[in-house]
């Protein structure tokens, strides 16, 4: 009987610059292409294998995930919305160019082309041992937030149709990497026809078996690179096409090494550290932060965003903030530890109703303390909310949401019934949070510059200091 022919693919996804992962499995990834032996094997990435909030990527810009998944074998992976949305396009374009593998996603394209970039294709064909994969992919459509980058984001599920009618008959098996989120991966399974896999992201599922839909394996491989996934699929020699005979997600041993990653990630450590080494300001005096009521550096936070957003107040959470702001020299570096979240600023039209709802139960522990995952947040807690240009009067000993508050902007009461123009953030209009501001009107995203880069241009201002420390919320209610 002739032998069977087996495709092995590996795959990963969501690892968001978890570098004390990355040597692990790497380490993981080598043995099981040792395993495969002479059988054909792939290894694919689905996207957010890079994350600003790690020193490393944010001090190479990059450089060092494009380092490290050369040095691990990729042969294709697709971006996550933490590829796309955080790096300007000159800078994708010049850590990409260097990735030995190539990128595919359907649904990104450059807005005054229509085409993808030149380091992009809509597909590959990658050729093992005589078999022909089509691999194509697609990430999720934050269409208003990336059209200010200068790109357009198609809709994936028409993006994917037209790739995979055109893959189907020039390959023998066809998969698709998803960064889109299970809910999307479960309906493109339901809806398009000829795709083996469809391996997934976005939404750090973790699915220790494929989901099989309509002949589809539907896969995850959780996040933060403690998982890999294994698909093996297998054609007999009577049989017209493959299909998968095992499927699995392999957890990741963190004390396990392989011999190149890790030297080459303490490179690139130490010289992301002395990057962001630059000082950026000189203070006076320690700037001290409050996760559960007012604070200089909390008000800081608001000042900035007010002032870069041109609005007329301010609302910030102090749990973007992770630590008090030291007196003397302020480096990149120190701004990034304290406030590592790749959030933008913004600007809505809020009704004066939700942003007294929003202030309310800012006063109350369960917001404050509320934990938030996700919408690009790496804080812990949600924290109370910092404002600039309101004055807030209130008595302590009374319950939020009685009448013993009063709030002013521009020194007039503030009215229910009129829309103000405020400066907040983009994970706000999301509903993560304090919801009432998700109300907002006419959102004006301001990006690429992330909350860090704000503060940093708020303590150049001459008197920012100073301003910061003056009382927003005064509880001495007559």
């Amino acid at each position: 009987m002739p032998v069977p022919q087996r495709l092995t693919i590996l795959h990963t996804n969501d690892i968001h610059s978890h570098f004390e992962m990355m040597s692990p499995l790497a380490a993981v990834i080598a043995a099981q292409k040792a395993v495969a032996g002479e059988e054909p094997l792939l290894l694919l990435d689905v996207g957010d294998h890079m994350d600003r909030a790690a020193v490393e990527t944010e001090g190479t810009m990059g450089q060092a995930n494009i380092d490290v998944m050369n040095l691990t074998g990729y042969d294709a992976v697709t971006i996550g919305n933490n590829e796309g949305l955080t790096f300007s396009p000159e800078i994708l374009s010049a850590i990409f160019t260097g990735l030995q593998c190539p990128v595919v996603c359907c649904n990104f394209v450059e807005s005054s082309t229509g085409e993808p970039p030149s380091w992009m294709k809509r597909h590959a064909i990658l050729e093992k041992d005589g078999l022909r994969i089509g691999v194509t992919g697609a990430t999720a459509a934050f269409t208003a937030f990336y059209s200010l980058l200068g790109w357009d984001a198609l809709d994936p599920e028409t993006a994917l149709r037209e790739q995979c009618l055109l893959l189907a008959p020039q390959v023998d098996v066809l998969i698709i990497l998803s960064h889109l989120g299970l809910p999307a991966d479960q309906l493109l399974a339901e809806r398009l026809d000829g795709v083996h896999a469809i391996l997934g992201g976005h939404t750090h599922h973790l699915l220790e078996e494929p989901l099989m839909i309509n002949g589809t394996a539907v896969c995850g491989a959780g996040k933060f690179g403690r998982y890999v996934g294994r698909l093996v699929f297998e054609r007999s020699g009577d049989e017209a096409g493959f299909k998968l005979i095992t499927g699995e997600c392999i957890p990741i041993d963190p004390t396990l090494s392989e011999v190149s990653i890790g030297p080459a990630v303490d490179v690139h450590l130490k010289h992301a550290q002395e990057v962001l080494r630059e000082t950026v300001a000189i203070t006076d005096r320690e700037l001290p932060i409050n996760l559960q009521g007012e604070s200089p550096f909390g008000n800081l936070l608001a000042q900035a965003v007010r002032r870069f957003t041109g609005s007329s107040l301010s609302l910030v959470n102090t749990g973007q903030l992770l630590g008090s702001l030291p007196a003397g020299e302020i480096t990149s570096g120190m701004l990034h530890a304290l406030c590592p979240s790749p959030i933008n600023s913004c600007v809505v039209k809020l009704a004066g109703r939700d942003i007294r709802t929003a202030l309310e139960q800012s006063l109350t522990e369960e917001f404050r303390n509320k934990a938030i995952y996700g919408y690009g947040f790496r804080g812990h807690q949600l924290g109370s909310l910092a404002v600039d240009g309101m004055k807030i009067l209130y008595d302590p000993l009374k319950m939020p949401y009685d009448s013993g508050i009063a709030f002013f902007v521009e020194g007039e009461l503030l009215d229910d019934n009129r829309e103000y123009n405020v400066g907040t953030l983009d994970m706000f209009t999301f509903g993560a949070g304090y919801e009432t501001i998700m109300n907002g009107k006419d959102a004006l995203f301001l990006l690429p510059h992330f909350l860090r880069d704000l503060l940093q241009m708020e303590l150049q201002r001459p008197g920012s200091l100073d301003e910061c420390v003056i009382t927003r919320w005064e509880s001495n209610f007559p």
